[in-house]
């Protein structure tokens, strides 16, 4: 049973764009919270944003004013990376939390940003 497929990963340059999504399967709650992580080569993950439906985002230093996050009807959850850098490289991973109030996570997806 799939909860969170994560996609849109790939190779970019800096300053270039990607938009990450996250499909959600129907035990996943439409309220969340939802978070986006990222974990970079060799080190720990960390919080890139977390939201509730109908609530305002909390961004990451690093993310605010360069990513945004959001969420369709179909609870599908988005994040817009702009303006990457390099040490934004890593593994990006959703999170949501779903049936028995449980956290669930992606698989994740690969995010390069090299020239």
């Amino acid at each position: 049973q799939v909860h969170l497929v994560e996609s849109g990963g790939g190779l970019v340059k800096p300053g270039g764009s990607l938009k990450l999504s996250c499909a959600t399967s129907r035990d996943i709650f439409r309220t969340g919270p939802f978070a986006w992580y990222h974990q970079a080569p060799g080190k720990q993950r960390e919080l890139v944003v977390s939201f509730v439906t109908g609530g305002s985002p909390n961004y990451s230093s690093s993310a605010k004013g360069r990513f945004t996050v959001s969420r369709d009807n179909d609870n599908t959850i988005y994040l817009q990376m702009n303006n990457l850098k390099p040490e934004d490289t890593g593994v990006y991973y959703c999170t949501a939390m779903g049936a028995g109030r449980r956290d669930y996570w992606g698989q994740g997806t690969q995010v390069t940003v090299s020239a």
